[in-house]
């Protein structure tokens, strides 16, 4: 904040301010001070006032809620005392708090905007290495990301079952669950494509799902699917559409195998033990599926904390309980209509 290539001292144009470490401080020939503050001491925003505030890294402060709570006691000069908050978004009370605030003004940025400041190829190294990860969408990304208390995946889970690729499929599937309709508020259609390796786990291939698409859209998106990776069949779910399910698949390509699926049980209930596969290292992802991931982290007994319907979850479950049918909920998948 004060030094280095960036810092106040190093930016400051005519009117440069003295650095004094010792009474930890700016001093501008103006006359204006900037007094510095640690989070870990709290007490010591007890008395001094202020015009204005820079909270920088507020998600790693260490007495985070105490040092804010302190420092808002203490803005209370000039016409209109201001702060401004600089940090990487981390799921800590305080930021969550802040940011759902409809007084404070939120700004978002990318890596990649400030890259005219990076070292050449800086970026492209760190995204080939981080991207897509949580610690990479957090860091690069400028995404608030966390795991839901109650639900049945967390980042920790999905970050161990991460593999560079996925090799010696004996099957792979494609799971299909159609939303009921193609409005713009519709649920999505969830795609999803798993394989089952020489050591019988499934590992997770693709997720293909679309939002908003016709029938004739989802029914290609996942014959696609079908065709790319070679797969054995479309497993459909037929709650939403019936026989229309497996009609539309076939008007796309009459000679993919479709097994048509009928849920008998919730959401909830059928996830439960494919997501107990993934502490065991049955389940393998071959790769990053943000989408697929944040809607794993946030399924809870009661659903997705947004109201939708968790498509991509469902087609993952379909697809590992086709792959690995002792650990389905669900009555035997019928044969190929």
């Amino acid at each position: 904040m004060i030094e280095g290539p960036s810092g106040i001292a190093t930016i400051s144009r005519h009117d440069r301010p003295r650095f004094e470490p010792s009474r930890k401080r700016l001093v501008w020939d103006s006359g204006a001070v900037a007094q510095i503050f640690s989070s870990e001491d709290p007490d010591s925003l007890r008395g001094p006032q202020f015009q204005a505030a820079w909270c920088d890294e507020l998600a790693k402060w260490k007495h985070a809620e105490a040092c804010f709570d302190m420092l808002q006691f203490g803005l209370r000069l000039g016409d209109k005392p201001r702060q401004i908050i600089t940090t990487t978004p981390r799921p800590v009370p305080l930021l969550k708090r802040l940011l759902a605030d409809p007084a404070v003004l939120v700004t978002r940025m990318r890596s990649d905007e400030n890259s005219a400041n990076l070292a050449p190829g800086f970026l492209s190294t760190i995204r080939s290495r981080y991207g897509g990860s949580v610690l990479g969408r957090q860091e690069l990304d400028g995404e608030l990301i966390e795991d839901r208390a109650d639900a049945l995946w967390s980042r920790d889970m999905l970050e161990a079952a991460l593999v560079a690729a996925a090799a010696d499929l004996r099957r792979i599937v494609v799971a299909v669950d159609p939303p009921a309709s193609s409005r713009k508020t519709s649920d999505a259609c969830g795609i999803v494509a798993v394989g089952l390796d020489g050591a019988g786990r499934a590992v997770v291939l693709a997720d293909a799902t679309v939002q908003a698409a016709k029938p004739q859209d989802w029914a290609g998106t996942a014959v696609r699917l079908f065709h790319r990776l070679e797969a054995d069949c479309i497993i459909a779910e037929t709650n939403q559409g019936g026989e229309m399910v497996t009609a539309v698949i076939r008007t796309v390509d009459p000679a993919v195998p479709v097994k048509a699926v009928r849920a008998k049980r919730s959401k909830w209930l059928r996830a439960e033990p494919i997501a107990a596969l993934y502490p065991q290292r049955k389940v393998l992802h071959a790769g990053r599926f943000p989408a697929l991931e944040d809607e794993m982290c946030d399924f809870g007994p009661n659903g997705l904390s947004n109201g939708r319907s968790p498509d991509r979850v469902d087609a993952l479950v379909w697809a590992i309980g086709e792959l690995m049918p002792d650990w389905s909920t669900e009555p035997r998948i019928r044969d190929f209509l």
